[in-house]
This record gives C-alpha cells, structure tokens and sequence, in this order.
C-alpha cells in the first residue's frame, strides 16, 4: 500500500511538473508583455500576425511618404516658382531633417514613451501633415486650376499659403523620421529571440521589412509620380494622405496582438554617469580581471527582460567608474554619479564600437544615393524611347526594387542555407559579412555605371561622325536600359548592406537603446547625402577650369561622368579596407541570460489563468 502512494505521489509530481512545464513554455521568455503589463502568453500576442500588420503598415506609410517626397522637387518650381537651385537646396534641407528626426523619435521611445505609443503619435503628425500640405495645396497654392503642370504656371500665392505648405510638410518629416526607426525595431520585439522558431523569423523580419518599404516606394514613384508629374498634386497628396491613414488605423488594429519592452530611462545620463565617475576616478587602481568592479544582480536591475552585459575588454579608462573603492563599501546607498555598474560601462563600450562601423556604412550611402540623382541625369542623356513609348528616366529606379525583391528571396531560400551548410553555422553570414559583401557589389554597381557613361559617351561621338545631330546638344544613341545592371547592383547591395546594418545594430545595441540602433542606419542614408553633395561640389570647384565644364556639367556631353563613377568606386574600395579593419577589431556585445521568472512563480500562474 505505501508502494502505491508513493508511486501515485510520483505520477502526480510528474504530471505537475509537466504542466508546469507546459505553462512555462506558454508564454515568451524575452520578458516581453502584453498591453496590461502582463507576461506575454505566446500564442495570443506577437509572431507573423503581429508582423504582417506592422509589414503592411511599413509599405503603405512607405508609399504615403515617397508620394510627397519623390516630386517634392516639381512641385517647388511649378506650383511655387522656385528656381532649380533653391529647389533643390530646399529639398535637400527637408530629406536631411526627416532623418535627423529620427534621432528624436528614438530618444524618446528608449527613453520614456516605449516603441507604440511613440509610433501612433508620430504616424499621427504624419496624417496631419499630409491632411494638411492636401488641403492647402488644393485650397490655396494650385491656383488657378489646373496649373503646375509644366506649361500653365500658377499664381502668386500669400505669405500665410507658402507658411502653411512649410509647416505641413515638416510636420510630415516630423512624423516620418520619428515613426521610421521605431517600427523596426517594434516589428522585431514581436518575435521572442530565446526561442529557436521565433528567433530565426525575427532574423527575416529585417529582410521582409526592407521589401515592404520598397514595394511602398514602387507604387509611388511610378502611379503616383506620374499622375503627379501630369499636374494632379491634389490627387497625388489626398491619395498620400489616404495611405497614411489606413497605415493608422491597421497599426491600431493590431494592439491587442502587440508585445511590449518598457522604456529603460534617458541614456544620455547613464552615459554621462560613466564618463564623470570615470574622470573622478582616474587615480583608482584596477585589480587584474576586474574582480573589484561592481554589478547590480538584484532582480529589479533586469526587470521587463533587460539583460546584463559581460564585462570587455578595451577602453578600460571607463572602467574605473564601476571600480568600488572603500568609500562606496561604506555607504549604504549608491550614488550613480560615484559608482556606475559593469552594464552601465559596457553600454557606452558598445555604442563607441559600433560607431566606426556607422561611419564606414556613409559612403556606401553616398553611392546608393547616386541612384536619386546622377543615375537619372545620365538615363536623360540617352535613348529613351522604345518603339515611339518615352521611359521616363527616374522609372529605372524600379529595376532596383525589383532587385531587391529578388535578391531577398534568393538571399533567404538559396545563398543563406547553402553557406549555413557549408561553414556549419546555422546563421550563415555574419551581419559584419553581408555589410561587407554590399560595399563590394556597390564597388561593381560604381564601375558599371562607368562603363556605361564611356559607351554613352563613344556613341554619342559616332552619331556625330556620320552626320547626324549636334555632339553638345543630342543625347547619345545607347538605349536606356544599359542602366538596367547598374541599378541591379545597387538593389543586390542594399540587400546585403541595409538589411544586415538593420539587424547588427538591432541585435548589438544594448537593450535600452534599441531604437536607437535602427536611427543610426536612417542618419546614415542622411549624412550619405550631404556628403555626396559636397563631394560633388569639390570635384566640380577641382575640375572646372576656362576650357573645361568640369565632370558633372549642366550638359553631360561635354562633362566626364565616367571619371566622378570610377572616383567613387576608388573610394568605397578605400572604405572597403577601413571597414575590413574595422570588422576585425569589432568585438560582440555579450549579455547574460534575462532574468525571468521561474516556473513556480505568480507569474506563470497568471499565464495559466489566461490560457484558460
């Protein structure tokens, strides 16, 4: 009889530890919860439903966004009368604060509003910008009707008129810089990383989320841009407003299915926590190992899933501020300006070794933003028409996108589990690797594009030679489409250099600053071009002289475009080589295991009682 129980007290252990167990594995173990706060249950919240909505919701603001910002340019000179210049100058100055938006919108959701709340309020401005650019543009700038289409010019327009169009179109950079980096990262939050399944579709999400901004952008500079181009603005803006705001409203939608990290306080004091303990302790004397430096271990130092960093390495300066001296053993409470902890130093760590591998991802943006503005000068220099129908010169871009759907899939189904199988790494290329493998395609995009400037420019002398045209002013007689392998390359590039530098600053920024990460790639597309304009301004300022136009003239003919596309191609190789060195010396961030909760915990209990 005692046999027997004791052998029913053992199926009842088991029967109860399995449950746990159960229970347990029922919801995520990245500590992410719900919208109540409450451990989120697996099943219920996150994964692909989660991340097709905020998928969805990429490609249409995507659309809503390029639907303004594609023909902004025109609709300055046409609707405005502005001149190229200041257009263009005006233009540049707005797509470069869009970015540095993002720096704004980042801050705040790692700082104190979270990844959702900042994104509804900033896709929130968004609309009203784009409400309001529609509702003035139709109102009080396209007047009379039917102007800004090239040929009837519009009329003077009042101060209040031009300062609303302004506003509201800083409001729509206000809104898409901040909401831009964040999306990102809250569609990767939707995938529990401590689980094998989930971890891998986190991976892709990055590749998918780059198609869906692609796919926007598709839509919009070639339905849009043309109906745009014929002088319906209104059209095109109420259509970008429409976009924007059925992006809100599936956004919305979703919150019930949403997994949330709560914000982890302002990073900018812990990091000048850091360097003015560090400063005062610059006479302390570290202990071989780091054996005397200090650590929170408590449970509240990881609540929500935040993860402690192993201590590195290098800049050991910094160091010092978690050294604990005998002062600090003899007080009760810490004072973060006296004594920081090993994560705190860490993060700073990690965020000045991510920086030269920021800085070498800005020239490859210089190239990529080639695509916006030489690529299409070039394309207008050429033949364009085939079998009497005009290609317009920036509709090459869809090559490009195309590319990079094509690459995406080819990367995800063919290239990864082959060289997975080969190196036996489950992952296959590092991200390190793939930004490395996209600097070398935009080498080959570069060179392209400069062979066929010579083509362009050799044929256009043989048309001259037989007679026909004027060699300065009749573009050459190479077709258009011997852009097409340029603009393949670039898209081939992107997929390797955009895509892993979303997923490597993702997955090494410290779990506070996640977001920020994702800003560092959108301040990278910025500073690629400011730095391609005045890259361009030197060369000119060096090349022009009394009997030369310079490279890059007004009239290509007499330029040589050829020569400013082998420069750049030279100087990505020469970031090639700094990148290299720089991968090299690169050392991963290390985190400890999260601090959740074990099976046994009121925690889970409340999982079961939602299961139920």
């Amino acid at each position: 009889m005692a046999c027997l129980n004791v052998c029913k007290g053992q199926v009842v252990a088991k029967e109860r530890k399995k449950q746990k167990k159960e229970c347990w594995e029922a919801y995520t173990q990245d500590g992410s919860v719900d919208r109540h706060g409450h451990p989120a249950v697996r099943g219920r919240t996150g994964s692909w439903v989660a991340g097709i909505l905020i998928l969805v919701n990429q490609g249409l603001a995507t659309l809503a966004f390029f639907g303004v910002g594609v023909n902004l340019v025109l609709f300055l000179i046409r609707v405005l009368g502005q001149d190229n210049a200041e257009a263009a100058n005006n233009v540049s100055k707005w797509t470069g604060t869009v970015y540095l938006f993002s720096l704004v919108g980042a801050f705040l959701s790692d700082s104190y509003w979270g990844r959702f709340k900042t994104c509804a309020i900033f896709q929130a401005i968004f609309v009203l910008g784009l409400a309001s650019l529609s509702l003035s543009s139709y109102m009080l700038l396209l007047k009379p009707r039917g102007c800004g289409d090239g040929e009837s010019p519009c009329g003077h327009h009042s101060s209040f008129a031009n300062a609303l169009f302004y506003v509201s179109t800083y409001m729509i950079a206000l809104g898409n810089g901040g909401y831009q980096p964040n999306i990102a990262t809250f569609g990767a939050d939707q995938f529990d990383e401590e689980d094998s399944k989930e971890g891998h579709s986190k991976i892709a999400f990055f590749s998918y989320f780059y198609l869906a901004l692609n796919l926007g952008s598709l839509f919009s500079n070639t339905i849009l841009g043309y109906y745009e181009d014929k002088g319906m603005w209104a059209l095109g803006f109420w259509a970008s407003a429409g976009s924007a705001t059925l992006a809100l409203i599936l956004f919305l939608c979703g919150t019930p299915r949403y997994r949330h990290f709560s914000p982890k306080g302002n990073p900018l004091s812990r990091f000048c926590q850091v360097v003015v303990t560090a400063v005062r302790k610059w006479k302390v004397e570290m202990t071989p190992g780091g054996d005397n430096l200090f650590e929170n271990c408590e449970k509240e130092s990881s609540q929500n899933g935040a993860r402690n960093i192993l201590h590195t390495e290098g800049f050991k300066f910094l160091d010092r501020a978690a050294v604990i001296t005998e002062k600090e053993l003899d007080k009760t409470g810490k004072n973060p300006w006296r004594l920081c902890t090993v994560t705190q130093v860490e993060e700073v760590k990690c965020i000045l070794r991510l920086l030269p591998i920021w800085l070498c991802t800005i020239l490859y943006s210089v190239v990529f933003t080639q695509m916006a503005s030489l690529f299409v000068e070039q394309g207008a220099a050429m033949k364009t028409t085939v079998s009497g129908f005009h290609i317009p010169p920036a509709s090459m871009s869809s090559f490009d996108i195309l590319s990079v759907a094509a690459f995406i899939f080819l990367y995800r189904r063919v290239l990864d589990p082959l060289v997975a199988r080969v190196t036996k790494n489950p992952r296959g290329l590092t991200e390190l690797q793939r930004m490395g493998m996209g600097l070398v395609i935009a080498i080959m995009a570069m060179v392209s594009a400069g062979v066929v400037e010579c083509f362009r420019l050799k044929y256009k002398v043989v048309v001259v030679e037989e007679g026909v045209g004027d060699h300065h002013k009749s573009p050459s007689s190479l077709s258009i489409f011997w852009q097409v392998p340029q603009y393949v390359l670039i898209g081939a590039s992107e997929v390797f250099m955009y895509v892993g530098q979303l997923e490597f600053f993702n997955g090494q920024a410290p779990d506070g600053l996640k977001s920020f990460g994702s800003a560092l790639c959108m301040t990278s597309i910025s500073l690629g071009n400011y730095v391609s304009s005045l890259l361009v301004t030197i060369v000119m300022k060096i090349s022009t002289r009394d009997d030369m136009p310079g490279w890059i003239p007004g009239n290509l003919n007499k330029g040589h475009l050829e020569r400013f596309y082998f420069l750049l191609a030279a100087l990505t190789a020469a970031d090639l080589a700094v990148y290299f060195l720089c991968a090299k010396w690169y050392k991963y961030t290390k985190f400890e295991g999260r601090n959740v909760q074990d099976p046994d915990s009121a925690t889970v209990q409340l999982a079961a009682e939602l299961r139920v």
